[in-house]
């Protein structure tokens, strides 16, 4: 699993790799690509570290047709240093960057900025509990952030110690993974209080509510102490463990269909789980590609998953059908790891 740590060991590589190899820049893009409420792919791109080149990269599919960096295109500037996420809310797109410490507040079609939310230490994922509040998890803070949507600013914390990732809101509990524990807090989004923390394998990341209404946690477990990574199906309503499925190598990117019934992750390859299932499959292989984001598409339930190829070339996105095969590719960003579809 790969995080914003990697770029600071890439950091030192790039000089001797960039001095051996040219950048290969994506295909020429699109300028006049059209814009719209629907239809359209965000692929954030991270970016390496320290070098600000951050990019938002914008697909139509309709068109099939690629802005590279729709956000530098709209606004004259690039984003900032690591772009780890997006979120998009009540008409404004939130664009969480990572190492630069702070979300961009944007038009959710063109991404023109509007507002800049500041004071993080090191923001991963942006989650909103209410028209006016939403929370934003932290590599370094040991807290979850407290944000006021009205004023854009920072409204207070919740102290968690550890490294938190995803987010989700589940009968107005919000459910937080914590990595450095491997635990998975419960939050009550009216109170801000912590009600509940669940024990589980540490690498605790990403997280997806099923059909069912059940909740799936996927932990990356930790080599070194010899734990195991496991895919947790726990009860939001009975507040129990219900199974653990026990995995290899270093799963991440925990994802669900459109219709909350198969779930995807990946392990060099992409990993297929029907909810149903026993166990997961691979679904699309890796074979020479450096696979590091996965999105699904809700509506059509395509597999969008990204190419990071070496970390400092351009990236790609290889799109399949939901019942496998090869749809399309396209070129985005450098490091692209996650997705946003409109």
């Amino acid at each position: 699993m790969k995080f914003k740590y990697i770029h600071i060991v890439l950091f030192s590589l790039l000089v001797t790799v960039s001095s051996c190899k040219k950048d290969v820049p994506p295909e020429k893009p699109t300028e006049n690509v059209t814009l719209g409420n629907s239809g359209g792919v965000f692929v954030v791109n991270e970016g390496n570290y320290l070098f600000g080149n951050a990019k938002m990269s914008y697909y139509n599919k309709a068109e099939n047709s690629t802005v590279v960096d729709l956000y530098e295109q709209t606004n004259g500037t690039g984003a900032g240093d690591i772009l780890q996420s997006m979120y998009v809310f009540n008409a404004r797109a939130y664009l969480v960057v990572n190492n630069s410490g702070y979300i961009k507040v944007c038009d959710p079609v063109t991404l023109a900025n509007t507002a800049t939310i500041t004071g993080f230490t090191s923001p991963r994922y942006f989650l909103p509990v209410s028209n006016n509040k939403a929370y934003v998890t932290d590599l370094y803070a040991n807290k979850v952030w407290i944000v006021n949507l009205a004023s854009n600013t920072i409204s207070g914390s919740v102290h968690l110690n550890g490294w938190c990732e995803e987010m989700t809101e589940i009968f107005g509990k919000v459910y937080i993974t914590n990595y450095t524990n491997g635990k998975l807090y419960e939050l009550d989004a009216a109170t801000d209080l912590l009600t509940d923390s669940i024990p589980m394998a540490k690498g605790c990341s990403s997280l997806q509510q099923d059909a069912n209404g059940k909740l799936w946690v996927l932990c990356s477990g930790d080599a070194a102490l010899s734990i195991l990574p496991a895919l947790y199906r726990y009860n939001p309503t009975t507040n129990n463990v219900e199974h653990v499925y026990e995995l290899s190598g270093a799963p991440s990117k925990l994802r669900a269909n459109g219709t909350a019934d198969t779930l995807y992750f990946l392990n060099t390859d992409v990993y297929r789980f029907p909810i149903t299932a026993s166990g997961a499959s691979s679904f699309i292989t890796a074979g020479t590609s450096n696979f590091y984001g996965l999105g699904i598409d809700p509506v059509t339930s395509h597999v969008y998953v990204s190419d990071a190829k070496d970390y400092v070339q351009y990236g790609r996105v290889v799109v399949h059908k939901p019942g496998g095969g090869f749809l399309k590719e396209f070129n985005v960003g450098i490091i692209p790891g996650d997705f946003w579809f409109q």
